[in-house]
């Protein structure tokens, strides 16, 4: 018999599956489809922090995440013998003149915020580290608290990590074991929704691309709501796109080729790579923007674990410490903002 079960097998449904499990708690882990079947098994893999101000509990407990990944990802990666592409190489953002004052502004408030785990600075572009930009701009500011995972890797690897501690993962139908824990993706906020009568999130399609490009230590480079991510098996990532209105979840269309149009237009140099997939998956977002974590309401025993959007491979780690925290012990320190109240 299982203590718990963990209905869904995407970042946020294995990383507590592991978590319960380092803590002696026997893990079941149903999944209907695959392995990262949701917005989990996407390309692109970004792990990158809010900007240093106005700093709030979702933006103070990304950092903690974005601080423990480094640890928490090699652990996976033992446990499992698969890599899950992680590597903490930073991040180049161009910044037009315009904005020049506030980049100086914020990283200034990053020596006070990110005590000292990481910079944020302003150089010249010129100088700036990884793939070579357009030259558009002068400046870019450049952070070492960014990081990148591969999305597909990891998941399996957290599957591995599962399963070489005990942990069960069942696909299909079976029966629930224990309290249950729903991280089901877009679907689950769609019917919970339903259940509640009041709209508590809904799902954002995204479109992203995969090149063949070697440039394995460069920073992830972000302009303009494009994310270009270096992969440490030879590919970059471009994404994504945001799409509240859709009518085929999992369909790539002309948006894909605007956005590889945009990221050329970023870095000149990825011109003549080969174009290996175009990707598209819908990720999920919880009405008030932050994850959505806690005790279902009004049924016993079931509990919420979702609405990772764009930060759930980011903050997947300290997530599911508090979910564990709150499943496993009873001890609820889960942020208001995260939790039903907000939504």
């Amino acid at each position: 018999m299982a203590d718990l079960t963990i209905m869904g097998a995407g970042v946020f449904g294995l990383s507590l599956a592991l978590i319960c499990a380092q803590r002696g708690a026997r893990v079941r882990v149903i999944e209907k489809r695959h392995i990262g079947a949701g917005s989990s098994g996407g390309l692109v893999g970004a792990l990158a922090p809010h900007v240093p101000e106005n700093w709030n509990a979702k933006k103070a407990l990304q950092f903690n995440a974005l601080r423990m990944a480094e640890t928490f990802w090699h652990k996976v990666g033992t446990l499992s013998g698969e890599d899950p592409g992680y590597a903490r190489l930073g991040r180049v953002q161009p910044v037009a003149a315009a904005g020049l004052d506030l980049a100086q502004t914020r990283a200034i408030k990053a020596k006070e915020l990110w005590q000292g785990f990481a910079d944020w600075q302003v150089i010249g572009a010129a100088s700036a580290p990884g793939l070579p930009l357009s030259g558009g701009e002068q400046w870019v500011i450049y952070d070492t608290l960014s990081a990148r995972l591969h999305p597909r890797r990891a998941v399996r690897a957290l599957a591995g990590a599962v399963k070489t501690l005990k942990g069960e993962i069942l696909f299909g139908n079976h029966p629930a074991q224990g309290p249950v824990v729903w991280a089901t993706g877009y679907e689950g906020l769609q019917d919970l929704s339903d259940t509640l009568h009041r709209p508590v999130g809904t799902g954002v399609k995204g479109q992203s691309v995969l090149l063949r490009h070697a440039c394995p230590q460069a920073p992830q480079i972000f302009a303009d709501g494009l994310h270009i991510v270096p992969h440490a098996d030879g590919t970059v990532a471009i994404g994504s796109t945001s799409e509240r209105a859709f009518s085929d979840p999992t369909g790539t269309d002309a948006q894909c080729d605007a956005l590889l149009a945009r990221a050329l237009a970023v870095c000149p140099s990825l011109g003549n790579a080969a174009l290996i997939e175009r990707w598209a998956g819908v990720r999920p977002r919880a009405a008030s923007r932050a994850p959505l974590m806690g005790a279902w309401p009004e049924r016993d025993g079931h509990f919420v674990f979702n609405g990772g959007f764009k930060i759930g491979f980011a903050m997947a780690p300290a997530l599911g410490t508090l979910m564990a925290d709150l499943v496993l012990e009873g001890r609820n320190t889960i942020p208001r903002d995260f939790g039903f109240e907000a939504v």
